[in-house]
């Protein structure tokens, strides 16, 4: 079989065409606000991940912002996460979400935490979050989106199991 010969991607080389962009660089106007909700597995896709990333881009856009952690999102905002011991790295990329969360909270984020999820469901403690991620009641889960609503909020939900 013929082979086309072509000279082999190395480190540095792009592979696509990383400009122009085609949309106008978006700011957030005074007191606009948006909320993300996550109820979704850590480690078990990317989507943690990509709205951790996209919620960070939103808070340095100047959007008032919210994230909101339930069901299984709630382990997102682990402070015991960790190998051989607490803190340490286990694999690379092991502690992302720790240092994502903190970095949109240092940024001036808002990280909530549903309680029921954290007892009922994974048996956490409020001394298990990361600092600055406040728990919530459960009733606050559905009023947390809906006071978003109202405000006229960008609102992103991501349900994955």
């Amino acid at each position: 079989m013929p082979m086309v010969p072509i000279p082999p991607i190395v480190a540095g080389d792009e592979i696509v065409n990383h400009g122009p962009k085609i949309f106008e660089d978006i700011q957030a106007r005074p007191g606009e606000k948006a909320l993300i909700t996550m109820h979704t597995v850590p480690f078990e896709g990317s989507v943690g991940l990509i709205n951790m990333l996209t919620a960070t881009r939103l808070v340095r856009k100047g959007y008032d912002f919210t994230m909101l952690l339930y069901g299984p999102g709630v382990l997102m905002a682990s402070n015991t996460r960790g190998f051989p011991k607490v803190g340490d790295e286990g694999f690379g990329g092991n502690l992302a979400y720790n240092r994502q969360l903190a970095t949109i909270m240092k940024e001036g984020g808002k990280i909530l935490a549903c309680r029921f999820a954290m007892s009922a469901l994974y048996g956490m403690r409020e001394a298990d979050l990361l600092p600055g991620v406040q728990a919530i009641h459960p009733l606050d889960v559905l009023d947390c989106s809906l006071l978003h609503q109202r405000a006229g909020a960008l609102i992103i939900s991501t349900w994955t199991v």
